[in-house]
């Protein structure tokens, strides 16, 4: 629950910068000589579509530098003190957004903001599979990942209403209140525990360790690991955590599977993240919608809730394996696209909106699919690893890129039906490399974990915030 939250809130900011009440528009002028006085970020700051883009964009560069580390550093400290680290600069730089005076200072707070993200996003997906029951792993994943479009939806409602009623500095204010009690949760709660590894500081930490370790068969790896943090110290215990770090994101890269999971993500995200930033003004602008926020936003609230559960309960109902994964993951991305490209095709306002519905349903079926591909497809040390260079690598190489390049499209071509079946068409792209992972050879580790989770499950679980019994807590 405490994961769902941060990771709603933390796309509730991501919608309300793309909301026409938050982020507005520039001052237009009619071949009359009647002009409209700018809004929001962009009127106030006089920024072209380019640098408009960018502010959607540059989180990522937070997100970048901190993820590898946040995951690193969860093998030799407590992970959700790192945490509440990483929530406190989310927190800063939020309300930093809202003080902000001009583009460059906009824009360094935003790239704070990835900070934040990058402190829970690779060890959330970890947590909720080492816990959830055998039969509904994916649903739960779906769960948490759900959070990520009914957030967007509700930024979009939330930055339209708050924009236009107050002012669109309110809306990130607000944003910062409301995190504000999830770092300080991140400093008392007790310490999580992960399947293949587990923090070194106490002994009772290592014997855990010890015992995970040789329930999952990593201990080799491990074992080789904790030599290296535990006699370690200042800059040779900075060098061993970069030389455990670069063997590890070898042995990702070798993942076939992985490999192949990510491209497809990558591709898909491409267009989510230019959907989600441009998707207003693109309905704004061919079908002239005064409620363009109002109506993306609940259109992607109801299909994101929708799809994403129906996405993990289905997998869960055939069978989740990673090939049963692939094909439900290049299926509905290819019917979803298809949708889309004949939605942006109607000239009528209730055609687009039956088809994108549609196509978005379909669409967001993959989000429990992907993920949980990502954990299943490596050894249970690497999956904070594995979640946090895959959330690095879509938005890198997916909506980072994405939303400045359709900006530069679309000041090019000037027209934002195109643009929109443009960017619609590379949804193919990532259902052909998914149909890829179908035909790879799976499943290496689905086996050897469901038999460890039972005995993980029947072993002493203590409550997050009963820090009694826990000597870990005290010393963190």
């Amino acid at each position: 629950m405490i994961f769902c939250l941060i990771n709603m809130l933390n796309y509730v900011d991501r919608g309300a910068i793309a909301s026409n009440g938050v982020n507005g528009s520039l001052a237009t002028c009619t071949d009359s000589g009647i002009c409209t006085g700018g809004s929001g970020i962009q009127g106030d700051f006089n920024l072209n579509n380019f640098q408009d883009g960018v502010l959607s964009s540059a989180f990522m560069v937070g997100l970048l530098i901190a993820s590898p580390i946040f995951a690193s550093l969860a093998k030799s400290h407590n992970p959700f003190r790192l945490i509440g680290v990483g929530l406190s600069v989310w927190t800063l730089a939020i309300a930093g957004c809202g003080s902000s005076f001009d583009f460059w200072s906009i824009a360094i707070c935003r790239m704070l903001v990835g900070v934040g993200e990058a402190s829970f996003i690779s060890l959330a997906a970890p947590f909720i599979d080492d816990n959830a029951p055998d039969a509904q792993k994916t649903a739960w994943l779906a769960t948490f990942y759900m959070c990520i479009p009914a957030g967007t939806a509700l930024g979009y409602v939330y930055g339209g209403i708050v924009g236009s009623q107050f002012n669109w500095r309110v809306a990130f204010w607000v944003e910062a209140i409301l995190m504000l009690p999830f770092p300080i949760l991140g400093f008392v709660i007790k310490p999580l525990q992960l399947k293949g590894f587990a923090p070194l500081e106490s002994k009772q930490t290592l014997t855990y360790t010890e015992t995970n370790v040789s329930e999952t068969g990593d201990d080799d790896t491990l074992a080789e690991d904790q030599a290296l943090l535990k006699g370690s110290k200042s800059t040779s215990k900075l060098w061993n955590q970069f030389t455990i770090f670069s063997k590890d994101m070898q042995e990702l890269l070798h993942d076939q599977v992985y490999v192949i999971n990510v491209l497809g993500y990558i591709a898909y995200n491409f267009v989510i993240g230019a959907y989600s930033y441009w998707g207003p003004k693109a309905g704004y602008s061919i079908y002239h919608m005064n409620n363009a926020d109002l109506l993306f936003g609940g259109i992607t609230i109801v299909c994101g809730i929708v799809g994403t559960l129906a996405g993990g309960l289905f997998l869960d109902r055939i069978s989740s394996t990673i090939s049963n994964a692939f094909k439900l993951l290049s299926g509905a991305t290819f019917l979803g696209a298809i949708f889309c490209l004949i939605a942006f095709l109607f000239k009528s306002l209730s055609g687009f909106i039956v088809f994108f519905s549609m196509g978005e349903l379909l669409i967001f079926v993959t989000q429990a699919p992907v993920n949980y591909v990502s954990l299943r497809c490596v050894k249970p040390s690497l999956r904070p690893l594995s979640m946090a260079i895959s959330t690095v690598s879509i938005h890198v190489f997916g909506d980072v890129p994405s939303s400045p390049l359709v900006g530069v499209l679309q000041d090019h071509i000037n027209d934002w039906r195109k643009t929109a079946l443009c960017l619609t068409s590379i949804f193919f792209l990532a259902a052909v490399i998914w149909f890829i992972g179908i035909f790879l050879k799976s499943d290496v580790y689905d086996k050897d974990d469901e038999e460890q989770s039972a005995t993980t499950r029947g072993g002493k679980l203590t409550p997050l915030l009963d820090g009694s019994s826990d000597t870990t807590s005290s010393q963190v």
